[in-house]
């Protein structure tokens, strides 16, 4: 193996990557995998990237009547639901990472100090889609509480929290594998 000191970091942005993919297929796609959770006459409306429980997929909704008020559906709430198409980024930043990783791992030091960069940049981008959503998502649901729905979190977002923290090793990690040894010295 070229570099024994990036495969932490390697296995950290692959953890990270299928923690943010989890993430991304949630709710409409994957009822299980939400950001959010409604009770509503008997059943519970899910949230997620791309949608809620009964809706079409796409990026950038609503709040479905009876959960949402004038001011969830407002243009400010809209705006936010789109910025979670950053999570998918995200996984795709971490991808890239692990394939660089790969790369740095069984090859070359410029595969390890690339991975070094784009878990960088992943993390980055994770950390501004975690806080947009847990403001998106934690300002809905005191608006529903507040109208005595008793929302609660879902298991995303501690999915993205714990891709961050992923993240966040695997820059570190990979910083110290970019100075790891690459090659045996020949002894003649």
């Amino acid at each position: 193996m070229a570099a024994g000191a990036a495969v932490p970091g390697l296995f950290c942005a692959f953890a990270a990557m299928v923690l943010l993919i989890f993430a991304s297929v949630s709710a409409p796609t994957w009822e299980r995998i939400s950001f959010l959770n409604a009770p509503t006459g008997g059943t519970t409306t899910h949230f997620g990237v791309f949608g809620f429980t009964g809706s079409k997929a796409h990026v950038g909704w609503f709040f479905p009547s009876g959960l949402g008020d004038s001011k969830l559906d407002d243009g400010l709430f809209h705006n936010l639901t789109f910025t979670l198409i950053l999570i998918p980024i995200a996984a795709g930043l971490s991808a890239l990472a692990v394939l660089f990783g790969l790369c740095g791992a069984a090859y070359h030091r410029a595969g390890t100090v690339l991975m070094t960069l784009v878990s960088a940049l992943a993390f980055l981008v994770t950390l501004v889609a975690w806080v947009l959503e847990m403001v998106l998502f934690g300002i809905a649901r005191d608006h529903m509480r507040n109208r005595n729905i008793n929302a609660t979190w879902g298991n995303a977002n501690w999915m993205v929290l714990g891709a961050l923290v992923a993240l966040f090793i695997a820059f570190f990690a990979s910083l110290c594998g970019s100075f790891g040894r690459y090659s045996t010295r020949r002894t003649y």
